[in-house]
């Protein structure tokens, strides 16, 4: 393919997206608008399929852009100082959550996309980290802040805006709507000509954008322009799920949003071929899977249901649930893959556990972090029923103990298992910066702000977070130092690439295992994790070890001699059984 056909392959499937997207309308002039938007009026290159833009090398830090301030700088400086102090040799790809101007969500109310937050820095700032760094930038694309411009010039009829919001009348049927929340959702609001119902999934500051308004879609890839050019690579589209509204719908996975999705995605592909998108879609596990599409949509989906599974193995002792969705799992396909994360800016949804999760189980997750300190959120199912939506909570303070015998002994070993765990999994492993550095419970946040996810949310103050991490006896220290020890040897296993091999093995309840393969087949690792508070011995003769290779332990560097029959591990122990 020579580069005008790339071209015209481009203007094809523009085409192809907007017929669907909007059947009634001609996509000639779409497209050139769209065309112009990222200045594209040549010959374009090759889009390669089914390539990875990632390797085992990759790891991925969730943080806001003030988790760290500093008195007299800004906090997008003091982050890059802490990535360079703390992180340059162990992650290379960066979530910096919505730095925008906002009302309210911690950034998740934008009400101007193209600005950087002044309280935050400067593009200049972002620009900065980005050359050092591959930056995930959230795109907000089912809502924007009620006190947004946009929408202003809605209340007074002026453009841009009066036609980008969703009016609902009494003709518009939504009974069966889905969503997450338990406020009302429509909105009444004055505007110049008259009362109008607006629709608001998520709260009555996040007024939801009208994608049926082609204008809008425009608009959202200027944003899409502008992030390129600011150097960003990885886009994440925010509740992306709920783009679409339809009458008498659930208003949620319908067609048109996965048609918008890879429409994102062949133009962002085409301009910038490396680029990144990852869907955030907290929802159950099937459903979740759909945004793989046909390796045409997202490059990678959030593995929902690994946070609630993964805690809640570890406070009851038992893998069987988490053994039973990994064998579920379908491996993901070159060009796609999982993004793995236990702890994130938002609560442990329990939505992506539904189907895997009775619900006495449920009951029993709940409890437990109830009882070690969490906030539980609820949504409506109907009928004015409840049911827990989301457990706030802190991952250090979530593994401090299990479910029978409360807090223990093993609060670090657990911690430090979890992790081993999600690190050798298919896919790229994220971390949370609080988790990453062991921060607990911050019970004065959610007092001053009454909003149950501020109690992961916590503001360290630089000095004493540098304090923290420069004293060997504090927990802190610990548990960077082994997380940044096990990375360190992680990044160098082939067979831990996002797209190696993968089979589950059956050891029992108390043995969590797996067998991950290099993409060249010269690498074998054996992941072996012991999930309870006792001690359990694996027979070699259970596991399908070649005896001609030379086996050991990654982790502690121990070998396997030839005449060991088995292998002890201690309460959440973990081994990476390596033949290279």
């Amino acid at each position: 393919m020579n580069q005008l056909t790339a071209y015209n392959e481009l203007v094809l499937r523009l085409e192809e997206h907007l017929n669907i997207i909007y059947p009634n309308i001609n996509a000639s002039e779409l497209i050139c608008n769209i065309l112009n938007v990222f200045n594209i009026n040549e010959p374009c290159q090759k889009i390669i399929p089914y390539s990875n833009h990632w390797s085992e090398y990759d790891i991925m830090l969730i943080t806001y852009g003030d988790s760290i301030k500093e008195e007299s700088k800004q906090p997008l400086k003091t982050l890059h100082n802490f990535l360079q102090a703390y992180l340059e040799e162990t992650i290379n790809w960066v979530h910096i959550l919505p730095f925008f101007p906002y009302s309210s969500d911690d950034g998740f109310a934008v009400i101007d996309y193209l600005k950087v937050n002044d309280s935050l820095g400067n593009w200049d700032d972002i620009k900065r980290i980005n050359q050092s760094y591959k930056v995930m930038a959230d795109l907000v694309v089912n809502h924007i802040s009620y006190r947004s411009q946009w929408f202003e010039n809605f209340k007074a009829n002026k453009s841009p805006g009066k036609d980008y919001f969703i009016e609902v009348n009494e003709d518009f049927d939504i009974t069966q709507v889905v969503r997450p929340r338990t406020t009302p959702l429509l909105k009444t609001v004055q505007t110049l000509t008259g009362k109008k119902n607006v629709w608001c999934t998520f709260s009555h500051d996040q007024i939801d954008l009208n994608f049926r308004n082609p204008d809008v879609l425009i608009e959202i890839l200027k944003i899409i322009a502008l992030y390129l050019d600011n150097g960003i690579k990885i886009f994440r589209l925010d509740a992306v799920a709920f783009l679409w509204k339809k009458s008498a719908s659930t208003g949620v996975h319908l067609p048109e949003t996965h048609e918008i999705i890879k429409l994102f995605r062949t133009i962002i592909e085409y301009k910038s071929p490396s680029s990144i998108i990852i869907t955030e879609t907290n929802v159950p596990n099937r459903e979740n899977l759909t945004y793989f599409g046909n390796s045409n949509e997202s490059h990678l989906i959030y593995n929902f249901s690994l946070p609630p599974l993964l805690i809640y193995t570890l406070i009851t002792g038992n893998c069987h649930h988490l053994k039973s969705w990994l064998m579920s799992m379908p491996p993901a396909r070159m060009g796609t893959t999982y993004l793995n994360f236990i702890a994130s800016h938002d609560g442990i949804g329990l939505r992506p556990v539904e189907d895997l999760l009775d619900e006495q189980e449920v009951n029993t997750l709940v409890g437990t972090m109830s009882s070690f300190g969490g906030r539980i959120s609820t949504r409506e199912t109907g009928n004015n029923i409840h049911r827990p939506y989301e457990i706030n909570i802190s991952l250090y303070d979530a593994l401090q103990g299990t479910s029978e015998g409360g807090t223990d002994k093993w609060h670090f070993k657990r911690f430090i298992c979890a992790h081993t765990i999600m690190m050798a999994l298919e896919g790229v492993p994220a971390f949370y910066i609080h988790s990453l550095i062991g921060t607990q419970n911050d019970y004065k946040k959610l007092s001053n702000t009454n909003q149950s996810r501020s109690i992961n949310r916590h503001t360290w103050n630089s000095d004493d977070l540098t304090q923290h991490l420069e004293n060997p006896n504090s927990h802190h220290y610990k548990i960077l130092n082994e997380l940044k020890r096990l990375l360190g040897i992680r990044k160098k296993q082939a067979a831990f690439h996002p797209n190696a091999t993968q089979y589950t093995l059956h050891l029992g309840t108390q043995i969590f295992a797996f067998w991950r393969q290099s993409i060249d087949r010269e690498q074998s690792i054996f992941s072996f994790h012991n999930v309870s508070d006792q001690m359990i011995t694996i027979a070699l003769s259970d596991i399908n070890l070649i005896t001609t290779d030379v086996w050991h332990d990654l982790i502690t560097g121990d070998k396997i001699n030839q005449d060991t029959i088995s292998l002890a591990l201690e309460p959440y122990q973990s081994l990476w059984l390596s033949n290279s």
